[in-house]
Parts: structure tokens; sequence; C-alpha cells
């Protein structure tokens, strides 16, 4: 089976001055996932290695560089979703763990349960070898600086780059016919301490069926886990949009060359916005490989392969 794989750094009103720090942090997870791809490795390896590129780079809302909480700490989600089993690895409220993905994946392989928070997810991670680090580790100083400010005058929107978005996410499809998707995010800014969005949960912010396809959703969380973003993308994936007499009309615009990927992702944030007002993106591979996504705000970074090449965009 010919391998595929497409990225994402969050849907929001990413700045000009932004740009190309997003788009060149794209393109280097889109690189390391790849890279394992085409040496017959495994989707969920390339899903990992793309998604720690993109924990790693503080242009993002993930790992270090996360927003802060209210009381001034990062805590990080995520999770990673195998299409073939349906089975999850997820963990929320990480203040201590560089690259959540990882402690995700270790969750999949090794723990009886799919979702381990806080506390209890870093004794797990350390129960399995992986390095705690220091909360203030994971702090970028653009954010702090940010955080300072909302604490010293007002919470604002303008503080903040991606302010309530800025979640990172990828799926893979091996060329042994796996298919993982994963999704990291620091959540919005200032939230209160503990609060979990869509990200790590099964079918909000992420989803995989070997049988219709893979998505990693990015956007306002509590309006995303309203209309189950993730799985809702997966059922149109599973019955095609046309075939159903009571769907209506996308608002957002046509693809210039429709597709079954491209057609489930426009019509999926379609259904975010009709039913919660609310903004967000999200990526995805069918079952077989092709890409598609879509976004309802003023851009979203994405990266994904097309006929051995890579496309950019933003």
């Amino acid at each position: 089976m010919k391998p595929s794989l497409i990225v994402h750094g969050g849907a929001w009103d990413i700045p000009d001055e932004a740009v190309d720090a997003c788009k060149a942090g794209c393109e280097r997870a889109l690189a390391a996932g790849w890279s394992i791809l085409t040496q017959s490795g495994s989707a969920l390896d390339a899903v990992q290695a793309a998604v720690i590129v993109l924990e790693d780079d503080p242009a993002f809302d993930a790992g270090f560089g996360s927003h802060l909480t209210l009381d001034g700490h990062v805590e990080c989600d995520a999770i990673v979703m195998d299409g073939t089993t349906l089975r999850a690895g997820s963990v929320a409220a990480l203040r201590r763990i560089r690259n959540p993905i990882r402690l995700a994946r270790h969750v999949l392989e090794n723990c009886p349960h799919m979702m381990l928070v806080a506390d209890g997810a870093e004794r797990f991670a350390a129960d399995q070898g992986l390095e705690l680090c220091p909360p203030d580790n994971l702090i970028a100083d653009a954010e702090r600086d940010a955080w300072l400010k909302c604490r010293n005058s007002k919470h604002a929107a303008a503080h903040h780059r991606g302010h309530e978005q800025g979640t990172v996410g990828a799926v893979a499809l091996d060329s042994h016919g796996r298919l993982f998707a994963a999704t990291s995010t620091g959540g919005t800014c200032c939230k209160l301490p503990g609060r979990v969005g869509d990200s790590p949960l099964i079918g909000c912010g992420c989803y995989a069926d070997a049988e219709v396809g893979g998505v990693s959703c990015t956007g306002y969380g509590e309006a995303i886990m309203k209309v189950v973003l993730a799985k809702t993308t997966a059922d149109f994936l599973r019955r095609p949009v046309g075939t159903d007499p009571n769907l209506s009309p996308s608002i957002l615009p046509k693809p210039a060359t429709p597709d079954v990927a491209s057609l489930a992702a426009r019509e999926a944030v379609s259904v975010l916005a009709k039913r919660t007002h609310a903004t967000g993106g999200l990526i995805l591979l069918d079952r077989k490989g092709n890409p598609g996504f879509a976004f309802n705000t003023p851009r979203m970074a994405y990266a994904y392969v097309a006929d051995g090449k890579f496309i950019v965009g933003i």
C-alpha cells in the first residue's frame, strides 16, 4: 500500500509575522514522519515523530511553548489512536512531560486503560522510564510574558498568539495498511487549572478507524466536543456527502476538485460552524490515504505529501 501523511499546526488567526515559522515547523514535522514511512516504517512511529517536532517548536501550542494556565503553569494533553483496533492512548493535564505524545503512546501500548491524567499519568510515565522535567522547562518566554500581561492588566486575546487555537496533529497510513491519528495541545491561554479540552478525547479532537480514515482536529475545544468533530468527520467518510438527503449544503467554499476526503472535512467544519457558531479546522486521511482538510479560521498551518512532493500551506 502507498503510504500517506498529513500534519497540522493549528487553525487560528495566524499573524503575518508568524506564517513562515508555522509553515517551516509543519514542513519539518512532515519530513520527520515521511522519512519513516518511506523506509517501510510504521504509521505509529511516523505520527509520533511528526508530533514531537511540533511539540518541541515554540511556534505551536503543544509541549514546549504551550499556553499557561490561570495560575501560570503549562498543562498538556495528547492522544494517539490505532485505526485497526480502535484503541487509543490518551493523557491530560501533564505538567512535567516535554513530549506528551510519547506518554500517550506508552498508554496505548502498555496500559490497561485508555486515558490517564495529571499526577497518575506522570507516575505511569516514570514507571515506563520516561523522563520527567521541571514544569518551568515547558514555559517559553513569549508565553510567560503573555501570562504576565494578563495577570497584571486583564486577560486579553491580544496578548497571545492563537488565543483559542494552536493544537497540533498528524495522521499517517503506512505501507502495511496501518492507520494512526494523533493530536497534542497545551490548551487555551489562561485556562482554569485542570481544564481538559477536546484534543485527548476520542471522537472529539482525534479519531481513527481503518474502515474509513483518521482525523485530527484543532480549534475551540468546548465547541468541538459538542459536535464530536473527529467522529462526525469519520462518519462523513463512511457515508459520503451527497448520499444523505437530510444533510444541508456546506456553508464553506467548495473545493475546485471535490473528492470524498475534502468534502468530508468541509462538511464537518460546516457542522461545527452551524451548530456551535465556533471556529476550528481539521486534517484527515481517508482509508486509502487520500488527504483532506478544512478550516473556518483565517488560517491553518498544514502540510501533506502528494505524489511524493511536500505541499505546505497556511
